[in-house]
């Protein structure tokens, strides 16, 4: 008899195992802005190391500030595709709970959306407090959102170069 493709095999991953993950991610970032908000005013922080410093930041755009000062409609349109892209992306896990790299990524992309949906939500901007410099060089401020967007979309990329390497 055939086995029906949507059973997992028991060893790989479920789909409530990425949402977990997901959600884990949604806590830490949550916890650390929170953190964030009731030890600095807007604007303050401290330095780390030479390249390195925590300080608030408010962004009310996305990513590097895009839109950030489009008048107010830009929290909403934001927030409404953070939440289709959660929709998306739970349907994806669900669809492919045994892919493990797969997973990952759209566990940490899922939570990390959602992150920055709740900021939007709760502040009507997103809180970014990591700040990373050098020689001149200053790369705008970021949260454990942004970072689990970045990682899991490196992820992304790294399960398809290796399916695609798998498929030759």
């Amino acid at each position: 008899m055939a086995r029906n493709t949507f059973h997992r095999q028991s060893n790989s991953p479920s789909f409530w195992l990425w949402l977990s993950l997901a959600v884990v991610v949604v806590l830490a970032d949550q916890f650390t802005k929170l953190l964030i908000v009731s030890s600095y005013q807007l604007g303050e922080g401290f330095p780390v190391t030479s390249f390195f410093s925590i300080v608030r930041v408010h962004n009310q755009g996305a990513a590097f500030s895009f839109l950030a000062s489009a008048g107010g409609w830009q929290r909403w349109f934001f927030t409404g595709l953070g939440l289709v892209a959660a929709g998306v992306m739970v349907w994806m896990l669900k669809k492919h709970p045994g892919q493990k790299l797969f997973g990952l990524a759209i566990a940490c992309i899922l939570g990390g959306a959602m992150g920055n949906v709740l900021d939007r939500l709760l502040y009507g901007y997103v809180i970014d407090f990591l700040d990373f410099y050098h020689a001149g060089i200053h790369f705008p401020a970021f949260n454990v959102a942004d970072s689990g967007i970045t990682l899991g979309a490196a992820c992304l990329i790294l399960d398809e170069v290796l399916r695609v390497r798998r498929g030759h």
